[in-house]
């Protein structure tokens, strides 16, 4: 069965909230004054999530080195949608590069970098939906940082709740608190380039 690419996000009219994983010495200063600031670097790419669910497979749960602390960064759609229009994939699918060569050149100039990953359930299984992440390089996180981002929110202790209540047998009951994600309405001519045809 094929897989389907889909946006799922905790969004609003204006606003989708993506999640990354950090240290403490980059988090706890990001969450006190409401934006990152230094030591999170402006000169190398940060990828943003919108699945919660992926960032916990990719985070383990935030029990990772250097991922212990799992930040929801509102951010307005209008930056997002920003970045997506000007995506380029990670790999060069067909149908949407005209042949390795084209995809390359877009890929060497690119600002945003998309790649679609195996969306998780609660336990970590792959599921048969893709999830997206959005990788920002320093031409554009400045604007990430200092233009997008509304709100920065610690849900480390979130975290810690679900781990242990998926360990003690409660899993049922850890669903129920995750954050509401929904299938994210794209423009179609983006849907096109991030290969969501």
């Amino acid at each position: 069965m094929p897989c389907t690419y889909e946006i799922r996000a905790d969004y609003d009219d204006t606003s989708i909230v993506v999640y990354q994983a950090y240290s403490e010495a980059i988090a706890l200063p990001a969450v006190r004054n409401n934006r990152f600031v230094p030591p999170y670097s402006l000169n190398r790419m940060t990828w943003i999530k919108p699945s919660f669910l992926w960032l916990m497979e990719r985070s383990n749960w935030g029990q990772k080195p250097g991922q212990e602390h799992v930040l929801a960064v509102r951010i307005t759609r209008a930056g997002w949608e920003e970045a997506l229009a000007r995506a380029v994939l990670t790999h060069p699918e067909t149908g949407i590069y005209r042949d390795f060569d084209d995809w390359k050149r877009q890929f060497d100039q690119a600002w945003v970098q998309v790649q679609w990953d195996p969306e998780r359930n609660i336990r970590g299984a792959a599921l048969e939906h893709r999830s997206i992440q959005v990788g920002l390089s320093r031409q554009i996180i400045q604007r990430f940082v200092n233009e997008w981002t509304l709100e920065i929110r610690d849900f480390s202790p979130l975290v810690r709740k679900l781990y242990r209540l998926i360990n003690s047998g409660s899993a049922g009951k850890a669903k129920r608190l995750l954050p509401r994600e929904r299938i994210y309405p794209m423009n179609p001519a983006i849907a096109t380039r991030l290969g969501m045809g």
